[in-house]
């Protein structure tokens, strides 16, 4: 068998797996077997596109010009200049929106006296996939799987080129932990940290949803008293109305876990079934009754304990509550201290019991809430609870802590469906335009002083004054300062102020404040 057969029976799997370059370096000499070599239609064999021009005694020899060197031009195609699907490109008009709202974040924060922490976006795999240090069951798995924030497939993993395994954080709070647990005793409880940090989920786009979001944390570590979570609630109450948005506009829906674990043992459901029915149930007035009854039944729940849960979860008075599981009940005395608390602190009218409320993910123990558009239009703006048994999970001893995460994404399209998204414009202070390029450095003298008092400044040459004009116009500039010779042979540079057109002249040194 020749060479050119034997390579015939090679390449072909390769060229099927493998696409062509779609560009080369300018400078890259192919001939012309090569060329036909390499790019040729997948009908035409090997062997004829190599001997077709190295057998032939009329083969002209290679050109410097059309064989020898591929043409960029004809080759190269433009890179696809979307961001990845389900992610975000911020402009300077979208940084701006973004920063606005990053400091009602920090600023309400700051108002109830939390420090800020951050993590890196990339993690161990395990914080996210472990469960208690125990053998991972097919139970334990499938709680996993079915949990949309834990399930394996959404998460961004992979290996690095160190074989470790490592995810991009779907969430924050897992980092939280690890953090507390490393800190140790060289913190003392409680703790009250936030942070704002970038999550990424493999998950279906829809509004409000994508594949990466930022994400503000609130935590308060060391505290078991429900005084914890009253502080969460007023916290997100405060960024409501700093943002403009009013309880009309906005509720907070408040359950707790207790609820379902107490009509769980009214009906001796098993503890192992908790956290699936958590699932399920957390569906509740996003699928049918129907679907719910059904995956119930195929999660082994009996047909009477079933029609108890969805009638107690369907409550929405806390009194009623109270009548069924009586008054004595951790879930009903925790829930009527936060809703006294609420009143002490004056957000009572944004909040309301709904026993449906039992969030998705499985390490919440007590009281849960979440933020919701009162027309229903929106997917949860926010969310959260107490997790006193988290640090377990990690090998820790377990600390009572609760938090709430609170996403860009809704908050966003809630600000622009109330016509509350504020109009942020960028501003400059001062435009410095040299008219005579053999002043250059007296400009640069100008703009480096004006900047060491604080303001800021745009150094422009080489425009006509009509394009400054309409510059300063744009970027909204206080002042426009023209350095040029007639007035700087006087020590003076010419001022504009912008707002009312008033014209003068001043000396340099005066120019560290508007006139």
């Amino acid at each position: 068998m020749s060479i050119a057969s034997s390579i015939e029976h090679i390449i072909p799997r390769l060229y099927l797996s493998l696409k062509p370059p779609a560009s080369l370096p300018r400078a890259l000499p192919l001939s012309r077997a090569h060329r036909r070599l390499f790019f040729r239609p997948l009908s035409a064999p090997i062997a004829a596109s190599v001997d077709s021009t190295a057998t032939k005694d009329n083969a002209r020899p290679p050109s410097t010009d059309d064989d020898t060197l591929v043409s960029v031009a004809s080759e190269r195609s433009l890179v696809d200049v979307n961001p990845p699907r389900g992610t975000r490109d911020f402009p300077p008009e979208d940084m701006r929106l973004r920063n606005w709202l990053f400091n009602n974040f920090r600023e309400v924060s700051r108002l109830l006296s939390f420090e800020e922490v951050d993590f890196p976006v990339l993690e161990s795999e395990a914080l996210f996939i472990r469960k208690g240090g125990e053998e991972i069951t097919q139970q334990a798995w499938a709680e996993i799987v079915m949990n949309e924030l834990f399930s394996y497939c959404q998460l961004y993993n992979f290996e690095d080129k160190g074989g470790r395994r490592v995810v991009l954080r779907p969430e924050i709070t897992p980092s939280l932990a690890r953090l507390v647990i490393k800190q140790g005793k060289s913190v003392s409880l409680p703790l009250k940290w936030f942070t704002i940090g970038q999550c990424w989920r493999y998950e279906r786009m829809t509004r409000g949803r994508r594949r990466e979001h930022y994400q503000w944390n609130m935590d308060i570590i060391g505290l078991s008293k429900v005084r914890a979570e009253a502080e969460l609630i007023h916290a997100i109450v405060l960024l409501f109305g700093r943002l403009g948005i009013t309880s009309s506009d906005v509720g907070i829906r408040i359950s707790s876990r207790k609820v379902l674990q107490a009509v769980l043992q009214l009906h001796s459901i098993p503890e192992h079934l908790f956290a699936e029915v958590c699932v399920i149930v957390d569906k509740m007035g996003k699928v049918s009754r129907d679907v719910i009854e059904n995956e119930l039944m195929t999660a082994g729940v009996s047909i009477e304990a079933i029609k108890g849960i969805i009638e107690v979860l369907s409550l929405k008075s806390l009194s009623k509550l109270e009548e069924v599981l009586g008054s004595e009940d951790e879930a009903v005395t925790d829930l009527k201290s936060l809703f006294l608390l609420a009143e002490h602190y004056g957000y009572i009218q944004w909040i309301n019991f709904d026993a449906s409320v039992v969030r998705g993910l499985a390490y919440y123990t007590g009281i849960v809430f979440e933020a919701f558009d009162r027309e229903g239009k929106l997917r949860a703006i926010c969310g959260g609870g107490r997790y006193d048994r988290l640090f377990s999970t990690f090998g820790s001893d377990d600390i009572p802590a609760c938090g709430f995460g609170f996403g860009d994404a809704v908050i966003f399209e809630l600000l622009k469906e109330k016509g509350l998204l504020p109009d942020l414009n960028r501003q400059v202070d001062d435009i410095v335009f040299l008219l005579d390029e053999e002043l250059e450095g007296s400009a640069l003298k100008i703009v480096s002083s004006l900047r060491q008092t604080g303001r800021s400044v745009d150094l422009i040459q080489d425009k006509r004054l009509k394009w400054v004009f309409k510059h300063a116009e744009r970027i909204n500039a206080e002042r426009l300062i023209l350095v040029g010779n007639s007035e700087w042979q006087r020590g003076m540079v010419r001022v504009k102020i912008l707002a009312t057109r008033d014209e003068f002249e001043v000396k340099m040194d005066e120019l560290t404040a508007p006139s």
